[in-house]
C-alpha cells in the first residue's frame, strides 16, 4: 500500500465532486445574477466581478503563502464571491467588495482549515461583518436602475413595513419580478426560484429545507400581523429567497442528517421573524443563519439516530 488515506465516513466513492456541486450552484445563481445586472445596471456587474475575482485571488494567494494544495479549482471560492455580491446593494463601493471577499475567504474559510472546516457560511458571515462595520454604506438598498440610472438610495419594502413610514410599497408582482429596492441578487424572486428548482432537480439540495424555511416565515408572519399581504411581503422581501435555496442548504455549516436540516430551517425561520418584527434591523435573515450555523453541531447531535440496542447517551 503506497498511501494510507484516513477519512471520516462514508467511504464510498461518488462521481459527484465538490467542483460538480459548486458548478451547479453557479449555474443556479446565474438567473439571479443576470436579473441583478438587468435591474441595477453596470454597477451590479462590477460588484459581481470584483467580489468573485477577489474571493478566488484571496484563496489562491493564501494557498501559495501557506504552501497548501491549490483549491481554487473546486469553484467554492467563486460561489462564495458570487453569493456575497448578490447579497450587497449595487451602491456599495469596490473596496467594500474586496474587504468582504477577503474576510469571507481568509478569515471565515481558510483560517479554519478550508472548505469543510468552516463553522459558518463565509458569504453570510462576511455580509454581517460588512453590515456592522460599514452600516452607512451596506445598510439600506438602492432602487432599480430601470427608470433610475442614478441608483438612488431608498428604503426597502421591509423597512417601509417595519417603520410604517407611509411610503408606497411596490406591488406583489414587482416584488416577485424584482422591480424594487434591495440587494443585487435578492430582489427577483422568480430568478431565485428557477435556480432553486434547478438545484432540487439536480439533487444538490433537498426540497423540504427551503420549503420549511419559507413556510415558517410566512405562517408566523401571518399569525403575528393577521395580514396575508404582509406575510407575502415577508417571504418575497429581503434576502429570504436567496437564503432559502443557497444559504441554509450549505453542506458544511448545516446538519448532515435530514431531521437536523429540518430543525435548522425551522430555527432560521423563527429567528428571522423575531428580528424582523422586534429587532433593531428590518432584515434578520443573515443574523438568523449565522446564529443557527453556530448551533448546527448541537442540532446535528440532538437529531442523530441512535444505533439499535444502544443504551445510555
Amino acid at each position: 500500500m503506497e498511501k494510507l488515506i484516513v477519512s471520516t465516513s462514508p467511504h464510498i466513492q461518488s462521481k459527484t465532486s465538490t467542483q460538480t456541486i459548486m458548478r451547479d450552484v453557479l449555474i443556479a445563481l446565474s438567473p439571479a445574477a443576470v436579473a441583478g445586472v438587468v435591474l441595477f445596471g453596470w454597477r451590479a456587474l462590477v460588484t459581481i466581478l470584483v467580489c468573485v475575482s477577489s474571493a478566488v485571488l484571496s484563496e489562491f494567494l493564501f494557498n501559495i503563502i501557506c504552501k497548501k494544495e491549490q483549491t481554487v479549482g473546486d469553484l467554492s471560492a467563486a460561489v462564495t464571491g458570487l453569493l456575497l455580491a448578490l447579497s450587497l446593494p449595487a451602491k456599495v463601493g469596490i473596496w467594500h467588495c474586496i474587504v468582504g471577499s477577503v474576510f469571507a475567504i481568509i478569515v471565515v474559510k481558510c483560517l479554519f482549515g478550508g472548505i469543510g472546516c468552516n463553522f459558518a457560511n463565509p458569504a453570510i458571515t462576511s455580509r454581517v461583518f460588512l453590515l456592522i462595520a460599514f452600516s452607512a454604506s451596506i445598510g439600506g438598498a438602492t432602487n432599480t436602475a430601470i427608470g433610475n440610472p442614478e441608483l438612488v438610495a431608498t428604503a426597502t419594502p421591509l423597512e417601509i413595513i417595519k417603520l410604517g413610514s407611509g411610503a408606497e410599497l411596490p406591488s406583489l408582482l414587482d416584488m416577485f419580478l424584482g422591480n424594487r429596492a434591495g440587494a443585487i441578487g435578492e430582489t427577483c424572486a422568480l430568478a431565485l426560484i428557477i435556480g432553486g428548482i434547478y438545484l432540487i432537480a439536480r439533487r444538490v439540495i433537498k426540497w423540504h429545507v427551503p420549503v420549511i424555511y419559507i413556510a415558517t416565515v410566512f405562517v408566523f408572519s401571518l399569525i403575528i400581523k393577521q395580514d396575508l399581504t404582509v406575510a407575502l411581503y415577508q417571504i418575497l422581501g429581503g434576502g429570504l429567497m436567496i437564503s432559502a435555496f443557497f444559504m441554509i442548504t450549505d453542506y458544511v455549516t448545516t446538519p448532515i442528517n435530514v431531521a437536523g436540516k429540518m430543525v435548522f430551517a425551522f430555527g432560521c425561520g423563527i429567528i428571522t421573524v423575531l428580528i424582523r418584527f422586534w429587532g433593531s434591523y428590518p432584515e434578520g435573515v443573515s443574523f438568523a443563519i449565522l446564529i443557527m450555523n453556530i448551533l448546527s453541531p448541537y442540532i446535528e447531535k440532538m437529531c442523530a439516530k441512535k444505533p439499535f440496542g444502544k443504551v445510555g447517551k
